[in-house]
């Protein structure tokens, strides 16, 4: 019987962002996968957009997503989101009439 070898921290957080990025893609409706964006240099994020409703969905999905597979707190998975968004998060399409309505 083959034994599984544990993933280090760093492949943790790799899959993580991985994952993270799926999902978005999936929540924003779009069919891409990291696979098809992560040899692109170009501005690939800016290629796609979501909703500010969409992006608030996957923030929630990956802070929910950090604390059960990276064990982090509540507080550190949504300052982990935060910086995700920032570095690879769609731009959102309606981020004027949001704050509009607001």
């Amino acid at each position: 019987m083959e034994t599984k070898k544990r993933l280090t921290r760093e492949q943790k957080w790799e899959k993580a962002v991985v994952d993270l990025i799926n999902e978005m893609f999936i929540i924003a409706g779009h069919e891409v996968t990291f696979d098809d964006i992560k040899d692109r240099k170009d501005n690939w994020f800016q290629q796609w957009t979501m909703t500010m409703q969409q992006y608030e969905d996957w923030k929630l999905w990956g802070k929910k997503y950090l604390m059960k597979n990276l064990r982090l707190s509540a507080k550190n998975a949504e300052r982990e989101m935060m910086w995700v968004g920032i570095q690879w998060g769609l731009k959102c399409s309606d981020y004027e009439d949001y704050w509009k309505i607001q």
